[in-house]
């Protein structure tokens, strides 16, 4: 895969896309498209088919988790970074068996979450040689 040029962005704090927009943006994704809820953010990725997805696993009504198995269960392959601000090591294992190609801690600093989505990017590179 080539490095992504947009996302989809799924989290009910909207401090937290703005936060995200903005890192995407320092790694060169410009066209953004963001979500306050999975059943919208399953819908977006459904009509734009993202290069990326940022997906909180803490949602209302449906979590991230359920997010990420629906987008399976649709045959969505759009790569799935997980994003969350407690990191259980139960969490992280069900995310990966899910699908997603990352895990960001969203209180990490801005310069180590921007590393953590370049590393996915360049995981993503690796796989498709």
């Amino acid at each position: 895969m080539a490095h992504p040029t947009n996302a989809l962005i799924v989290d009910d704090e909207s401090h937290v896309r703005t936060f995200l927009r903005l890192l995407l943006q320092e790694v060169g994704i410009t066209n953004v498209w963001e979500a306050a809820d999975g059943a919208t953010g399953i819908a977006l990725a459904q009509q734009h088919q993202p290069e990326l997805i940022l997906l909180d696993v803490n949602l209302p009504v449906m979590t991230g988790l359920e997010v990420l198995a629906k987008l399976q269960e649709l045959e969505i392959t759009s790569p799935v970074v997980m994003m969350t601000a407690q990191s259980s090591i139960n969490t992280v294992s069900e995310t990966m068996r899910l699908g997603a190609v990352g895990y960001i801690l969203k209180q990490v600093p801005k310069d180590e979450a921007i590393e953590s989505l370049r590393e996915v990017f360049d995981n993503l590179d690796a796989e498709e040689e």
